[in-house]
């Protein structure tokens, strides 16, 4: 969950995100040494005095030339690596569906019969005391925890996103189009997220709450709602 005035990711829920955070830092890093370089380069310059061997200096040439390309290197290797990852859905424990509508979400548990319900934001006169505002709904999302979810995206009308931020999950939800993503939450909480795709007047309205729960909990309720 973000906090007021806060300039970071949120906290890592998921091993996805962690490699997210981690590739950030990794090209902060590289940014941050590219910057000094460049006003290391700039001061000199500009506070010494040019020689005929600084203006056509064939070492300096070459330098300018082969570092960028290895800085390029070593942000896509890493990236190219994430984005494997974050595509491969390797024997998922359980799949979930969520359809996006004008404006709330509906979501079905494909393993289970006749589990499906549909998640609209909770207004804020029925707020419960001490839940967040715009980003609470009537019916959460539950998955057990330390468990791969699969998950199909689709939509019913317009153009929706389903996106997490503290799972590292973001996907589009396209009208005729199944689109799938998975996560792991590796441990219990509550993960806010909301829909990040411009969807009409009410887009700011159809927040999503995903629960995660130990697989007791999650069978327990699994069998209380499905029956």
């Amino acid at each position: 969950m973000a906090n007021h005035m806060q300039l970071n990711f949120q906290d890592a829920s998921s091993p996805i995100m962690e490699e997210l955070m981690q590739f950030h830092d990794h090209a902060l890093m590289v940014a941050l040494a590219i910057c000094s370089l460049v006003l290391y380069l700039l001061t000199t310059t500009l506070t010494g005095k040019l020689t005929a061997n600084t203006v056509n200096a064939q070492a300096i040439e070459l330098v300018w030339t082969i570092l960028p390309a290895m800085v390029l290197v070593a942000l896509a290797l890493p990236s190219l690596r994430i984005l494997y990852l974050m595509d491969e859905v390797n024997e998922p424990d359980m799949t979930l569906k969520a359809i996006g509508h004008q404006w709330y979400w509906t979501y079905e548990y494909t393993d289970f019969k006749d589990l499906t319900f549909d998640s609209y934001m909770t207004p804020t006169s029925d707020l419960p005391l001490g839940h967040f505002r715009l980003l609470e709904v009537d019916h959460r999302v539950i998955v057990p925890a330390n468990s791969t979810i699969r998950v199909i995206v689709t939509a019913n009308d317009v153009l929706h996103s389903w996106a997490v931020p503290s799972l590292g999950v973001k996907t589009d939800a396209i009208p005729g189009r199944l689109n799938q993503t998975s996560f792991l939450a590796s441990r219990p909480g509550v993960y806010y997220g909301q829909c990040s795709e411009i969807c009409g007047a009410n887009h700011s309205f159809m927040p999503i709450v995903v629960e995660s729960t130990p697989l007791a909990n999650f069978e327990n309720w699994s069998s209380l709602v499905s029956s």
